[in-house]
């Protein structure tokens, strides 16, 4: 059979991207990720199974039992991912670790008697929907649990409303290429 102008373009179209489906694989195995939310500053990172510290960025997911798993579906703060909820992971700063005494006020959370700038609750979200009554509790952060926060980004999903995180659920993500940054 002859091979004809048209179809060896195809065939040299379909070869490159299964090419780029495979490496987008592999990369996505790898940890590679890709945020374009304003939470961090977007670019690509990759979860690592290194240790982590406070101030690091790390990436959980959010507790399907969690009253906000369902809100975060609902208004579209989550897209689908590969989370047991069906959501994406969030990246966000670890901020608190267990022993830390925390205090919320109307203008923002402390920390070990630091005020957190940026970290004041919002009564509604970015699209002016009323937000539900925070889960977050002042007093001494328990062990196994942790604060993360987003304070570069004032409407930042983050502990303020969804409450603490377990640390058993953090993995360390280290950013790759950062676009945006100041």
């Amino acid at each position: 059979m002859k091979t004809t102008k048209h179809s060896w373009k195809r065939e040299i179209f379909m070869l490159i991207f299964d090419v780029l489906v495979i490496l987008l694989i592999v990369a996505w195995l790898f940890g590679f990720r890709v945020n374009t939310t304003p939470s961090i500053p977007e670019g690509i990172y990759q979860i690592s199974l290194g240790d982590f510290g406070r101030g690091e960025l790390v990436g959980f997911c959010l507790d399907s039992e969690n009253p906000f798993s369902q809100l975060a579906e609902e208004r579209e703060y989550l897209g689908s991912g590969s989370c047991p909820s069906g959501l994406q992971p969030l990246i966000k700063n670890l901020v608190g670790l267990p022993g830390d005494d925390l205090r919320i006020t109307d203008e923002g959370l402390i920390l070990n008697g630091d005020f957190l700038q940026g970290t004041a609750l919002a009564n509604h979200d970015s699209q002016g929907r009323p937000m539900p009554p925070s889960l977050l509790n002042e007093g001494i952060i328990p062990d196994g649990l942790c604060l993360v926060l987003s304070q570069g980004h004032i409407g930042s999903f983050d502990s303020r409303y969804f409450g603490l995180v377990p640390l058993e659920s953090l993995r360390k993500v280290i950013p790759i290429a950062v676009f945006g940054q100041d």
